[in-house]
């Protein structure tokens, strides 16, 4: 069993050994992939018609995965009950997404270039002064980029339905097709809309942490969080002040197991938080975040209000038959960061491309073991990251004087740097043995000192 060094720590890297696969990373058994029930059989060729796959959820992994369908020559139907959909998300998206999802820059609100971190203690390191100048965190709003990739996949050819899913029938003999249960509301025969079946051969399952595709494949329960976000418009000269610049707020006060958020959007700033292991004290955690800023915000005005689920780890099944997951319904969130959208995006077009590949573009019926592809290739990829981000939340997100380390430990020029290349570019960052270790070093001296810190205000309580 392999396990994972200090350099793997260090920028969200992988190590050496990993990238030079002489080692093997470990993963758990409930995320392991299995082999198919059976080995490949010759594909059968679907006479006059094409392969179609239904892609329930349009968000970031579904628009994602029905574009790439359809350019597949996949017949593809694109389920999506909100078409407006607002969801409670930071929107920070690294800038590798842009140029390879060909994002057009005028669904980028904002061009963030300085991150503030603070600390419980209300210290704050500045993160960003090493970025080149063409280099930022882009700052999108949900309801803009979802349309926008849904708009991208019906112009390639598929067709979306404004739709709630229901339920699906699994079918009973192979090869037969999955049927299905959903309400229409483009049908204008009523308000209430009108409850369809449709048959179709395979189903990607993007419908976020409530997952209803999850749900009828069994795939497992998991762990979850829920983020809480205030869409708050502030008056223009304090808009100012967040004009290029996202704050991170870390402590007991707005999160006992992750941070809160002060993110700059078109013309407002998005205030939230999340949690885990407290979700019954969201709202007291989201008074507490406008709180320490309230400084800076004061004078705003509450302009929409959002709350909802999100996953903490990949669900124990992700793949069964021809049905996948992608995005939020696989749980492909990371840990210390709470990242998501480059990351449903990706694995929807990664499990598109394996349907695409397996069904010779559409002329063949797809296996599990085709899907499978898609779950080799995405474990292989994207584990490490996962694995090591889930530690850094442990050591650092649950004491204030964890916090307080993390926090002083972004200042230095060495963190920043691999950070931000394999944050902003989705690769392994490089760095060097010496600076490693000294930042091992600095990093226990932190958490020696943030320790003391919380010693000596201890004192000072009244019993």
């Amino acid at each position: 069993m392999a396990s994972i060094t200090v350099n793997s720590l260090v920028g969200l890297r992988y190590s050496t050994a990993v990238e030079s696969h002489s080692t093997a990373v470990t993963v758990p058994s409930h995320h392991r992939i299995k082999a198919s029930k059976s080995s490949p059989t010759p594909r059968v060729l679907l006479a006059g018609r094409d392969l179609k796959v239904a892609v329930v959820g349009g968000g970031p992994a579904g628009g994602s995965a029905a574009e790439t369908l359809a350019k597949g020559g996949i017949e593809t139907i694109l389920f999506e009950r909100k078409l407006d959909n607002c969801k409670p998300c930071g929107g920070a998206i690294p800038l590798c997404m842009v140029p390879e999802f060909q994002l057009p820059l005028d669904i980028i609100d904002r061009r963030v270039t300085k991150m503030r971190m603070i600390s419980p203690s209300n210290v704050a390191v500045d993160i960003g002064r090493i970025l080149k100048p063409h280099e930022y965190v882009g700052m999108v709003r949900r309801e803009v980029l979802d349309s926008y990739m849904r708009d991208r996949a019906a112009a390639a050819g598929a067709a979306v339905v404004n739709g709630l899913f229901l339920k699906m029938d699994l079918p009973k003999e192979k090869n037969a097709p999955y049927v299905l249960h959903y309400t229409d509301y483009n049908s204008k025969t009523s308000g209430a809309g009108e409850k369809k079946t449709m048959e179709v051969d395979a189903v990607i399952g993007a419908d976020g942490a409530n997952s209803r595709v999850a749900k009828d494949i069994g795939a497992g329960d998991y762990e979850y969080g829920i983020a809480f976000q205030e869409r708050v418009k502030i008056p223009d000269s304090k808009m100012k002040y967040y004009e290029n610049l996202a704050e991170m707020y870390f402590g007991d006060d707005v999160s006992p197991d992750f941070y809160g958020w002060v993110f700059p959007k078109s013309d407002h700033v998005a205030v939230g938080t999340g949690t885990v292991t407290h979700k019954a004290d969201i709202k007291k955690f989201q008074t507490a975040i406008r709180i320490r800023a309230q400084d800076k915000i004061q004078g705003g005005r509450t302009i929409r209000v959002e709350a909802h689920p999100i996953p903490e780890h990949p669900r124990p099944r992700r793949v069964l038959e021809r049905v996948a997951l992608v995005g939020d319904a696989a749980g492909y969130v990371t840990k210390c960061s709470g990242e998501g959208i480059y990351f449903a995006a990706k694995s929807g077009r990664m499990c598109a491309e394996a349907i695409v590949k397996g069904s010779e573009n559409g002329k063949r019926m797809i296996g599990e073991s085709d899907l499978r592809v898609y779950l080799q290739k995405w474990d292989k990829t994207y584990w490490p990251t996962y694995k090591v981000l889930d530690l850094l939340q442990k050591v650092f997100y649950r004491s204030n004087p964890g916090r307080e380390a993390f926090v002083e430990m972004c200042g230095d020029e060495y963190v920043q740097k691999m950070t931000l290349e394999s944050y902003l570019y989705k690769r392994v960052a490089t760095g060097n043995p010496l600076d490693d270790l000294k930042l091992v070093v600095n990093t226990i001296g932190s958490l020696v000192r943030a320790n003391a810190l919380r010693k000596e205000m201890d004192k000072f309580i009244i019993v």
